[in-house]
C-alpha cells in the first residue's frame, strides 16, 4: 500500500511580478481606503442612504435597492475596523441608516422591504427615477436578504446598535417566498398583484443567501436547500444547454439531487446560470461554505476562479480576467460571465460581441466550432477581488495590471465599475453593489474574516452547517492532501487539516486532528475524524463513521 501525500500548487504566468506580502497588504489597504470613499462620496448624509450609482463627475443617481443599503453597512463595519473612521463615526453613521429604514414603507405581512427607494428621503419608488417610467414595486427575495446581512453585521459588531439591527433582522420573514409545490422561492412578490414569479432554481447563485437566512432563523425547511438544480439534467429534453453535464444522483433530506457538473478545461465545475463570479463567490463573503461545505463549495469554488483565469488568459486571450455583472463601459449593463461554465445558453458572456460556445449534447445534438476570437471583452475589478481568497496572487496581479495598462480605471474612488479591454473604454461610474463586494473581500483578507465572524455566529453555524455539509458536488478535482490506493489501504492524517481522499478499496482512515475532510469513496470503509471539526463522506459502501470530538458533519450514502 502507498499514500501520497500531494502539495497543490497552482502556476499562473502574469506580466506583472508578484510583490512581497508587506507591501501587498499595504496595496489592499489603499484599496479598501479609496472604496470606502466612494461609499462616503455616494451615501446621502440626511437619510444614511447610498445612490445606486455614483458617477466619476461625483453625481449620484436618485434610486437604491435594498442591496445597496446592506453593502453600504457592512462597508462601514470595515472602515472602521480598518482604521478609516473613528468608533463614533461608525455609530453615527448607521444611527441615521438604521432609523431611516425603521420609518421606510414595506410589506407589513412579511416585513419584506421594497425593492427600490429614493436614496435621499427613503421613500418607495412608483416611477424609475432616470426615465419617469412607471415602477411596480416588488419585494425581491435576494435583495431582502442582503439587507438582512448587512443588519445581522451590525447586530454582532456595533452593541450601541445592537437591539435595533436585529429588530429589523428579525422581522423579515423569509419564509414568505417558500412555495413548498415545488420546495423554491419565489425571485419576488408583487403586493399590488398578490403574485410572483417562480423561482430561484440553481444553487450556484447569489441568491442562496436567502437560503441560508431563512433555514437559520428557522423559517425554510432544511430541504429547501436541495429544492435547487445543481446542473440540469443530462437527458435530451434539456439538450438545449450548450454543454452536456456529467454527474450522479443523491438524496438529501428526502430530496433527490442530480450532481450534475460540467466539464471545462479538464476539470469540472458544478455550474451557475451565467458563469459569473459574483454567483458563484460573493454568498461566501460572509458563510464559509468552503469549511462548512468542503464536499460541494470547497471543491467548487477553487475551481470557478481557475475557469475564469483560464478563461480571460488563455480561452479568450484578453490578457486579464474577470467576468461577472457589471456596467457596459460605454453605457448601460450587462450580466457578463464565462459561458462555458453558465448553462444560460444566451450568455453570459464575457465580451461584448457576445461569443459564447455550444459544445453541443452527445446522443442528443451535435456542437459548433469554438470562435475564433473574442473581440472587447469586459472585465469588472470586483470579480477579482472575489477570487482573492481562492486565488490571492493571481487576483492581485491581475488587479495591478488592470490599473497599470487603464490608468482611468483607478481613482479617488478606487476601480470604476468595468473595462472594455479591447478598446481601453473605462466604465465612467461606480456600482455600490460591486464597490460592497470590494470591501467586504478587503476588510475578510485585512482583518482575519471580520464580516464573516460577524455573519456566521455559532447559531448559523449549528442551524445552516448540518444541512449544506452533508453535500457532495461533481465538481472535481477535490484537492485532496492524501489519496489512497485503489485497494484497501489504512491512512492516517496529519495533525492539521487534511483532505483525504480514500479511494477504492475497504480503507480505514485516522484523520488524527485537525478539522479534516474525509472522503471514503467506494468500498466499505471506517473513517474517523479525531479532534477537530471534521466532515465525513461516506460514499457507496457498508461505512461507519466516527467524527471524534468537535463539530463534526457526517454523510452516508
Amino acid at each position: 500500500m502507498r499514500i501520497r501525500l500531494i502539495a497543490l500548487v497552482a502556476t499562473l504566468s502574469f506580466a506583472l511580478a508578484v510583490p512581497p506580502a508587506e507591501a501587498r497588504d499595504g496595496t489592499l489597504q489603499r484599496y479598501a481606503r479609496d472604496t470606502w470613499a466612494s461609499f462616503a462620496a455616494m451615501t446621502d448624509p440626511a437619510s444614511g442612504l447610498p445612490a445606486d450609482i455614483l458617477n466619476a463627475d461625483g453625481t449620484t443617481s436618485v434610486q437604491t435597492s435594498t442591496t445597496n443599503i446592506g453593502a453600504y453597512m457592512w462597508s462601514a463595519v470595515v472602515a472602521q475596523r480598518l482604521g478609516f473612521i473613528p468608533r463614533g463615526e461608525l455609530v453615527s453613521r448607521l444611527q441615521t441608516t438604521l432609523g431611516t429604514l425603521e420609518h421606510m414603507e414595506r410589506h407589513a405581512p412579511s416585513g419584506q422591504f421594497y425593492n427600490w427607494y429614493d436614496h435621499h428621503t427613503g421613500a418607495k419608488l412608483t416611477a424609475w427615477p432616470p426615465t419617469g417610467e412607471p415602477l411596480t414595486p416588488i419585494l425581491s427575495s435576494v435583495d431582502n436578504a442582503w439587507l438582512a446581512t448587512g443588519l445581522k453585521i451590525v447586530a454582532s459588531s456595533v452593541p450601541e446598535l445592537s437591539s435595533r439591527a436585529d429588530a429589523l433582522y428579525q422581522s423579515m420573514d423569509f419564509g414568505f417566498y417558500y412555495q413548498p409545490d415545488v420546495n423554491r422561492i419565489l425571485f419576488h412578490y408583487v403586493p399590488d398583484t398578490g403574485t410572483g414569479p417562480c423561482c430561484y432554481d440553481t444553487v450556484v447563485s447569489e441568491s442562496r443567501i436567502a437560503d441560508y437566512i431563512g433555514i437559520a432563523k428557522g423559517e425554510l425547511p432544511q430541504k429547501e436547500y436541495y429544492g435547487r438544480w445543481r446542473s440540469f439534467p443530462d437527458t435530451c429534453d434539456w439538450s438545449w444547454q450548450e454543454t452536456k453535464p456529467l454527474g450522479v444522483s443523491r438524496s438529501y433530506f428526502g430530496v433527490d439531487v442530480f450532481e450534475g457538473a460540467y466539464p471545462y478545461d479538464g476539470f469540472k465545475v458544478t455550474p451557475s446560470w451565467g458563469g459569473s463570479m459574483f454567483e458563484a463567490l460573493m454568498p461566501s463573503l460572509f458563510v464559509p461554505e468552503e469549511r462548512w461545505a468542503p464536499g460541494s463549495w470547497g471543491v467548487n469554488h477553487p475551481l470557478t476562479v481557475k475557469a475564469q483565469i483560464h478563461h480571460g488568459l488563455q480561452e479568450a486571450g484578453y490578457g486579464y480576467w474577470g467576468f461577472s455583472p457589471a456596467n457596459i463601459p460605454e453605457g448601460g449593463y450587462d450580466a457578463y460571465g464565462v459561458d462555458g461554465i453558465g448553462m444560460n445558453p444566451d450568455g453570459g458572456y464575457s465580451n461584448e460581441a457576445h461569443t459564447g460556445v455550444d459544445h453541443g449534447f452527445a446522443g442528443c445534438r451535435d456542437g459548433k466550432p469554438d470562435a475564433a476570437s473574442y473581440p472587447d471583452g469586459v472585465v469588472t475589478p470586483h470579480a477579482a477581488f472575489l477570487a482573492l481568497r481562492y486565488a490571492p496572487d493571481a487576483a492581485q496581479a491581475d488587479l495591478a495590471k488592470l490599473q497599470r495598462d487603464f490608468p482611468d480605471i483607478y481613482g479617488k474612488w478606487g476601480f470604476r465599475d468595468s473595462v472594455n479591454v479591447g478598446t481601453g473604454h473605462v466604465s465612467g461610474a461606480y456600482l455600490s453593489l460591486d464597490q460592497g463586494m470590494i470591501m467586504a473581500a478587503l476588510g475578510n483578507a485585512l482583518d482575519r474574516d471580520v464580516l464573516r465572524r460577524a455573519f456566521a455566529t455559532p447559531d448559523m453555524e449549528r442551524a445552516l452547517r448540518p444541512v449544506i455539509g452533508v453535500e457532495e458536488f461533481g465538481a472535481d478535482p477535490r484537492g485532496c492532501t492524501i489519496t489512497g490506493t485503489p485497494g484497501d489501504d489504512r491512512i492516517k492524517g496529519t495533525p492539521g487539516d487534511d483532505v483525504i481522499c480514500a479511494g477504492a478499496g475497504d480503507d480505514t482512515v485516522d484523520g488524527r486532528g485537525g478539522d479534516d475532510v474525509i472522503f471514503g469513496d467506494a468500498g466499505d470503509d471506517r473513517l474517523s475524524g479525531g479532534e477537530g471539526d471534521d466532515t465525513l463522506y461516506g460514499d457507496a459502501g457498508s461505512d461507519r463513521l466516527d467524527g471524534g470530538r468537535g463539530f463534526n458533519v457526517e454523510s452516508q450514502d
